[in-house]
């Protein structure tokens, strides 16, 4: 009996983890390959390493201040699209894994596939657009105060 309880809470902080960690996929790829490139460079491990994380910071910084400033929703979703298909795959991969350890190889292994991999996407591309201003410029303004919806003045 425990050990149906730990698979369960393990399968579950798997899931857990692999939506939350979602919007990392792509920093992460490019900073793995910045590494790989500095590590062949000829920059040591701890060369690699700072780079890796540098690289992988950076890609995300700029991609989420990318899409909170940029004002054409095309855009905006093409942005978003970037970060949510390496999540998609991702994801894919974690869901067929997951799935193949409680079920047979087969066409459910597959769909339970797909849908981490929608819901993967998703969660990546939510994220991604988690800081973009409110439209119309609503919230951008000034701060109000949530009661009476009235202007926040602190000199009073």
């Amino acid at each position: 009996m425990l050990a149906i309880v730990l698979s369960v809470a393990g399968l579950g902080f798997f899931c857990w983890l692999l939506f939350t960690l979602a919007i990392y996929a792509l920093p992460f790829l490019i900073g793995l390959t910045a590494g790989l490139a500095a590590l062949d460079g000829g920059g040591g491990i701890v060369g690699a390493l700072l780079i890796g994380f540098v690289v992988s910071g950076a890609i995300l910084a700029f991609g989420q201040i990318a899409v909170a400033n940029t004002r054409m929703p095309l855009i905006r979703i093409v942005i978003g699209l970037f970060y949510a298909v390496p999540a998609s795959i991702a994801g894919y991969q974690v869901a067929f894994v997951l799935a193949g350890l409680s079920m047979s190889p087969g066409s459910w292994q597959i769909a339970f596939a797909v849908a981490g991999a929608v819901l993967s996407g998703f969660t990546a591309f939510s994220r991604m657009t988690l800081f973009t201003p409110s439209p119309g410029g609503q919230g951008t303004g000034g701060t109000h105060s949530p009661i009476g919806r009235r202007p926040y003045d602190p000199r009073a």
